[in-house]
C-alpha cells in the first residue's frame, strides 16, 4: 500500500471527481485511476462506486476514509515539522473563527503573518456557530467569550470588554437606564448563541444576570450593532465591534453602574493535541498584533 495511493483516494473523496483530484494533485486523470485501482487491489476492497455522472464511497470506502485522511494529514504535519526544525514554517493550517471578529480584526492581523511565511497553506473558516475543535478537523479555533471548555487548551490572545450600547434616538424615546433594575424594563438585542441570559454583570463579587425584554435575537455581531444603530434597543457588545460607532457618536455607552463580566479573545486546540510550531508562531503573532490592552480599546473609551 503506497502513501500516494492513499493521498489520491482522500483527494478524490474530498473533491468528488477524478478530474478535479487530478487537477489538485497535478497529475493526469489516468494516473489517478491507476493509483486507485492499485490501492483497492492492495486492500482487497472496493472503495468507490463509479458511474458516468458521479463518484460515491462504498461502505468500505467510507470506513477507510476517516483514517486515510488522518494518515495523510499526519504525514504532511511530520514533513512540516521537519521544515520547522530548519527554521521554516510550512504546511497546512486550519483555523475557525467568528465572522465579525475574523473580518474586522483577525484577517488584517493574519495577512502580514502569511506574507512573512508563504509556505503555510491556511484555511480560515468563519462561522458564528460554536465549532468543535476536537471533531471538525481544525488545528485550532479562535473564540470570544469566557474560557470554559475543559477539553480544550486555550491561549489568551487579548482581553475583551463588552459594553451596553444604544442609539441616541432610542435613549431619547425610552430614557436612559441608570441601574441594572431600570435596565430590565428596556428592549434588548440579544445574540442567538447566548440567549437572553447573556447580560451577565459583576456586582459585589457575584454574577448578576439582567433579563431585558427581547426586541430582536440575531446570530451575528455586525447585525446586532446595526440593529442598535437603527434604534431597536440596547445591545451588549464587544468593544471590538462598536468602537467605530462609539467614536462617531452614533452609539452611546449605557452606564448602569456595573460592568459586564470579563471575557477574552483566545485560541484553543484539543487537549492532548501537540500544537505545531506554526500554530505557536501564529498565536504569538496575534498577541503582539492585538496588544494588551488591545488596540480597539483606544477607540472605544471616552
Amino acid at each position: 500500500m503506497k502513501l500516494e495511493g492513499i493521498a489520491t483516494f482522500v483527494t478524490v473523496a474530498e473533491s468528488g471527481s477524478l478530474s478535479e483530484a487530478a487537477r489538485r494533485l497535478r497529475v493526469s486523470r489516468s494516473v489517478v485511476s491507476e493509483r486507485l485501482v492499485e490501492l483497492e487491489r492492495s486492500l482487497g476492497a472496493s472503495l468507490l462506486q463509479r458511474s458516468t455522472r458521479k463518484l460515491s464511497l462504498t461502505e468500505d470506502g467510507a470506513a477507510f476514509l476517516a483514517r486515510a485522511a488522518r494518515i495523510v494529514r499526519d504525514v504532511k504535519e511530520a514533513a512540516a515539522d521537519l521544515a520547522e526544525r530548519r527554521g521554516q514554517l510550512s504546511g497546512p493550517l486550519r483555523i475557525a473563527a467568528p465572522v465579525t471578529f475574523g473580518r474586522m480584526h483577525l484577517g488584517p492581523a493574519l495577512y502580514p503573518f502569511l506574507a512573512a511565511h508563504p509556505d503555510i497553506q491556511l484555511t480560515l473558516d468563519l462561522d458564528d456557530r460554536r465549532v468543535d475543535a476536537t471533531s471538525d478537523g481544525f488545528d485550532a479555533v479562535v473564540r470570544h467569550g469566557p474560557i470554559a471548555d475543559t477539553y480544550l487548551v486555550a491561549w489568551q490572545l487579548a482581553t475583551s470588554r463588552r459594553v451596553l450600547v444604544a442609539a441616541p434616538a432610542y435613549l431619547d424615546r425610552h430614557g436612559t437606564p441608570r441601574s441594572a433594575d431600570e435596565l430590565e424594563d428596556h428592549r434588548g438585542i440579544f445574540y442567538t448563541h447566548r440567549g437572553a441570559a447573556d447580560w451577565r454583570f459583576a456586582q459585589q463579587g457575584e454574577t448578576r444576570i439582567v433579563r431585558a425584554r427581547p426586541s430582536l435575537v440575531l446570530n451575528n455581531g455586525d447585525m446586532m450593532r446595526d440593529a442598535a444603530l437603527a434604534g431597536l434597543g440596547i445591545a451588549l457588545l464587544p468593544v471590538f465591534i462598536v468602537s467605530g460607532a462609539l467614536k462617531a457618536g452614533t452609539l452611546c455607552v449605557v452606564d448602569v453602574g456595573v460592568e459586564a463580566e470579563q471575557e477574552y479573545i483566545y485560541m484553543a486546540h484539543a487537549d492532548g493535541q501537540h500544537p505545531s510550531a506554526k500554530l505557536r508562531a501564529l498565536g504569538a503573532w496575534l498577541r503582539a498584533a492585538f496588544g494588551e490592552p488591545p488596540y480597539w480599546e483606544t477607540e472605544g473609551r471616552g
